[in-house]
Formats: C-alpha cells, sequence, structure tokens
C-alpha cells in the first residue's frame, strides 16, 4: 500500500478547507493500493519556525516539531491543499513545510487548490516551486476550484463531477511517482 498525506494546508477559523481535504480523502481511499490520512496542521500548533538549527539536520529541540515530523515521515506522498492568498499559499502552510526537510525527500506531491479567481492556480503554482526545494516530485495533474462555482455561497463544498475524474488521475500520478522514488528514501 502507498501512505498518501492530504496536507490540510489552512488554519483560519471559518475554513472551507476541512471539506475540500475530507473530499479529497474519500476520492483517494476509493483508489487501489492507496491509503490516505488527512493531515490538518493546525492540530500540530506549530508557531513561526523556532528551531535553533536547519531542518537540514533533522536535529529537532521541540515536541512540537517531533510530532510533526514523525507525522510527515509516515507517508510515500502527499496531496496538498491549499486555498490561494494574496496569489500564494497561507502563511501556516509554508511554515509548516518549512519546519522540515529530510522527511519530505524523494517523496510524490499532488496539489489541490482553490480560491475566487483562478480556482487557486497561483498558489498551487507557488507550492510546487517550495516543493520542488525539498526534492519533492510534483505530479502534473492538479485539481483547481473556484469558490464561486464548486461551493454554494462560498461555503459549502459541492463539488461538479468533472473534478472526481482529475482528482483519479492526481491520485495515479502520485501513487506511481511515490512508488517509483521510494528505493531513493532514506531508511
Amino acid at each position: 500500500m502507498t501512505n498518501i498525506g492530504i496536507i490540510l494546508g489552512t488554519t483560519r477559523p471559518g475554513r472551507v478547507g476541512h471539506q475540500v481535504a475530507e473530499w479529497v480523502a474519500e476520492q483517494g481511499s476509493q483508489h487501489d493500493g492507496v491509503d490516505v490520512e488527512v493531515v490538518d496542521i493546525e492540530d500540530y500548533g506549530l508557531p513561526i519556525f523556532d528551531e535553533p538549527q536547519s531542518p537540514l539536520l533533522g536535529s529537532y529541540t521541540h515536541a512540537h516539531t517531533q510530532k510533526w515530523s514523525n507525522k510527515i515521515a509516515e507517508f510515500d506522498g502527499y496531496v496538498f491543499v491549499t486555498p490561494e492568498y494574496n496569489r500564494s499559499i497561507p502563511a501556516a502552510l509554508k511554515n509548516a513545510i518549512d519546519y522540515l526537510y529530510g522527511e519530505w525527500n524523494n517523496k510524490a506531491a499532488g496539489f489541490v487548490s482553490y480560491g475566487s479567481n483562478v480556482g487557486g492556480a497561483r498558489a498551487a503554482e507557488h507550492l510546487r516551486l517550495v516543493t520542488a526545494g525539498l526534492q519533492l516530485a510534483g505530479v502534473r495533474t492538479q485539481v483547481s476550484l473556484s469558490l464561486a462555482t464548486d461551493f454554494t455561497a462560498f461555503t459549502t463544498f459541492t463539488p461538479g463531477d468533472r473534478h472526481n475524474s482529475m482528482l483519479r488521475q492526481l491520485f495515479t500520478e502520485v501513487t506511481a511517482w511515490a512508488d517509483a522514488l521510494a528505493p531513493l528514501r532514506r531508511p
């Protein structure tokens, strides 16, 4: 089984991202050979990066960092669920990503974005740049959701069937890349 973490990348009160993440997890769990788990960064209480050493060293002094490290290390790949904030990703997501390095290496990443303009595509593109620096292999297919057409009253997620096929393809790609990269991962 390929273990995929669905990273919920927002901590904002009133967020709608949890609806999207649960949909991604539900669709992913129907994919053969895949185990999925939603990982909500809000559950980890990460302050602004506060480790005294670079994450490159993997030497953590804080319990919150070790807890985050242990969770992220469990996965073979990830699907990041992110809103678009000011043409980029939320600060909380960038902060959570920056806490670690080796735990992300040689794994696959897919991207599901949402926003009021272009379905959060600019956030996903920014996230691709960030994750590439962590040796995450970003897959081609991505799902972009519009707050205007894929949500009722901008608050209740109501995805169209057209997104299901793209999400299935995204999981196919993430799984293939995660499996292909397995020999390169640290023990």
